[in-house]
């Protein structure tokens, strides 16, 4: 048997591999984020309650889009 065919024969679950690849954007997006808030509020203190709320809600929608790609795969799974 040539490597080829045994590299052809990958069977199993992909998704956690693909959910894995997927996670990388969001984990990149929720540092910047909350370093970019940090550094505002570092710059503005007056204006601590509408950056916390603005980087509150930029955190809610990254972390919503990780989820998707955990459930993603779960709903349009190949039959």
């Amino acid at each position: 048997m040539s490597s080829l065919n045994v590299l052809a024969e990958v069977s199993g679950n992909v998704t956690a591999i693909g959910y894995g690849l997927a996670a990388i954007g969001p984990g990149i997006g929720v540092g910047i984020i909350f370093g970019q808030g940090v550094q505002a509020i570092a710059r503005q203190p007056e204006a601590y309650g509408l950056i916390r709320q603005n980087m509150l809600l930029g955190f809610v929608l990254t972390e919503a889009l990780a989820l998707i790609g955990l459930v993603a795969p779960f709903i349009f799974q190949a039959i």
